[in-house]
């Protein structure tokens, strides 16, 4: 049986809610993988002998069950980063809550960048970009300003934080997020995906500061 979601509260404790049975996820499936790690095998290596029988070297059921419950934990993974998803758009813009279906948000995000040239400004600014990172892949630059991310836009921020920006990357981990930015007074938009292992520290490899227009 899977993780239960949370029931929907105030938003901000919502999304709480949400990342700690991301974190309780997360570690199940690490204990789990270790069950298969111990045996030397992984989520498809064949538990019989060349005869058919169950193999004498690894604890079969203790695999299986491990197996199964991966798969579980997967989809409950998968919907729980939706779930944080939309919970911290409520979080951070309460307007976009219940205006578009799921499947329909990937084109809403490609909106016309003349219509946002217009409409954002720019909420951040990029001071630095690591060689090879998420970031300089998708083509950020030093100065770059940041006029939206994602779902985010300068309405979404209060005081001098970029929190809903470090929460909106944390829980978007090898999935493309579409970047509005402002360079040399042109407005251009990128893809990003956010991603652990690329070499250096963070899910980006650049380093974003606050800007005030």
């Amino acid at each position: 049986m899977g993780f239960m979601l949370p029931s929907p509260t105030n938003p901000r404790e919502h999304a709480r809610a949400l990342m700690s049975q991301k974190e309780n996820i997360e570690a199940e499936l690490d204990a789990q993988f270790s069950i298969l790690k111990v045996n030397n095998v992984d989520m498809t290596t064949p538990l019989v002998d060349r005869e058919g029988f169950p193999r004498a070297d690894v604890d079969v059921y203790a695999i299986r069950h491990a197996r199964r419950r991966i798969n579980e934990l997967r989809n409950d993974y998968k919907a729980v980063m939706n779930e944080i998803e939309t919970a911290l758009q409520a979080v951070y813009d309460p307007s976009t809550v219940g205006s578009l279906p799921a499947a329909s948000e990937e084109a809403a995000q490609h909106t016309s960048l003349t219509d946002s040239a217009e409409s954002l400004l720019a909420f951040a600014r990029v001071d630095g970009v690591a060689p090879g990172s998420p970031a300089a892949e998708a083509g950020l630059r030093r100065e770059d300003l940041i006029l939206k991310f994602g779902s985010l836009a300068r309405s979404s921020f209060t005081a001098n934080s970029l929190q809903p920006l470090a929460d909106l990357v944390s829980v978007n981990e090898n999935r493309e997020i579409q970047v509005i930015i402002s360079r040399s007074e042109e407005t251009m938009s990128l893809k990003l995906t956010p991603r652990k292992g690329w070499g250096g520290r963070g899910m980006l490899g650049c380093h974003i500061v606050p800007h005030e227009s």
